[in-house]
């Protein structure tokens, strides 16, 4: 593969981020609701809400995960939780994906001590599925991921 450059996202790569992050949910046909101001904010201050790694091979953005910590009480450890994962259409099979997860896995250890890594895969993306199968990803057992919205955010009161 061409050389690759991996680096950590930043306020000024809001716009590129959203860019790829708006692809990805094209891809999935999910609704892209972030905006670069949003990003801008969430990924700035003391406390981000996330981090991101891109991977450029020349000027070309070929790749990004976006990526927080989770603490699991039933791990005993800091979890990377990796929200979004997209590689450029060029770069599908090339090992890119892989070589971005390894970069998040390697600046969540360092950032945050994380020791494992946790990953939602839509039921509508069996190509991505085997992707993480074969990287030794498997399906969480005995539970359900659950939400809760905007409408029950308020709900339950509070500042909001």
């Amino acid at each position: 593969m061409t050389d690759v450059h991996f680096r950590i996202a930043g306020r000024d790569d809001a716009a590129q981020l959203n860019t790829a992050l708006a692809a990805l949910s094209a891809e999935l046909g999910d609704c892209h609701r972030s905006e670069v101001a949003d990003l801008m904010r969430a990924i700035e201050g003391t406390h981000p809400a996330f981090r991101a790694i891109l991977a450029e091979v020349g000027t070309t953005l070929a790749g990004v995960a976006v990526y927080s910590p989770l603490f699991s009480t039933s791990r005993g450890c800091v979890v990377a939780y990796v929200s979004d994962l997209w590689v450029l259409t060029d770069h599908r099979g090339t090992g890119l994906g892989q070589d971005i997860l390894r970069a998040v896995m390697d600046d969540a250890r360092s950032e945050w001590d994380a020791r494992w890594m946790k990953l939602t895969v839509y039921d509508t993306s069996p190509a991505a599925r085997r992707f993480y199968e074969r990287l030794g990803f498997g399906p969480a057992e005995g539970s359900t991921e659950m939400h809760l919205d905007a409408t029950g955010c308020t709900a339950l009161g509070g500042d909001v």
